[in-house]
């Protein structure tokens, strides 16, 4: 089971190239950052945690650009967006800024996608919210498309355009993995559709109870995907044993703990506690 760290990166807290050095130093196996381009005043829908939003999410910074700079100071960290909020991003763009941040990490990017809970923010970039889950699908779509041929065309109800040439293409073939968040009534069917892998939070399995990972490769495997080929992610684990022990027991193929937005005296105390946890699940 591996084990990677998630981090709102501020301009108060530690910056991605020494963490990432840090990372991949004590062993862990990935870095991932959150999405949000703004926060609008208003608030139409409730943050799904409960309670007002942190300042971190106010200020954190642009995901790719994060990325890429605790790539180049790395050789084995993976890299990935937990998660790149798809409905916000145009799909030719995003599908170069996939490409690029691959082939410059040698095919070390994982991307984690998500269609968003903050209707205000949402709408502010032109998309409806009650349609977005079918634009993300006709973006991802739109970007496997762009990847995977030379003279690539979509045409859909919300994404829209002739042949063109756009490379470089990714490193990784066809393309990095396409990991989709989101609690399991809504994602898993995202995930089956055009997804590598699934990632729900640790919150939702208490819950939702752990019989949820069950039930996803249940529902995998009626539609006809191989649940082998969509691995698990679980987000926000608590540096419990016991609780990564039933992750590794239930097949879990990797947990990511919450890193704060803080600098390194607060940061390496908790990279510490991890280390040491991870020594003693072997």
């Amino acid at each position: 089971m591996k084990i990677g760290a998630v981090m709102f990166f501020t301009t108060d807290s530690m910056r991605p190239a020494p963490l990432a050095k840090e990372l991949e130093e004590r062993g862990f196996e990935s870095l991932w950052v959150p999405e949000h381009t703004h926060i609008p005043s208003s608030r139409k829908t409730q943050y799904p945690a409960g309670g007002g939003l942190v300042r971190p999410y106010y200020d954190i910074m642009d995901p790719f650009l994060v990325l890429n700079a605790a790539a180049t100071v790395t050789t084995r960290l993976k890299v990935g967006t937990g998660i790149a909020l798809i409905i916000q991003r145009d799909p030719i763009v995003t599908a170069k800024e996939v490409s690029t941040i691959d082939q410059l990490s040698n095919g070390r990017f994982l991307f984690g996608v998500g269609n968003g809970w903050n209707q205000d923010e949402i709408e502010n970039h032109g998309t409806v919210f009650k349609t977005r889950h079918k634009l993300a699908r006709e973006r991802i779509e739109a970007m496997k498309t762009i990847w995977a041929n030379e003279e690539p065309e979509y045409h859909g109800e919300f994404v829209n355009f002739d042949k063109m040439k756009q490379w470089p293409k990714p490193f990784q073939k066809p393309h990095p993995p396409i990991i989709v968040g989101g609690r399991l009534e809504y994602a898993a069917k995202r995930a089956f559709r055009y997804g590598d892998g699934w990632i729900p939070r640790d919150d939702w399995l208490e819950t939702d109870g752990v019989e949820s990972i069950h039930t996803f490769r249940k529902m995998a495997a009626d539609a006809g995907r191989d649940p082998a080929s969509l691995p698990i992610s679980i987000f926000r684990t608590p540096d419990s044993l016991d609780r990564l022990k039933l992750c590794q027991d239930v097949g879990i193929d990797r947990v990511v703990f919450t890193l704060p937005a803080e600098k390194e005296d607060k940061i390496m105390p908790i990279l510490d506690r991890w280390s040491e946890l991870m020594r003693q699940l072997g």
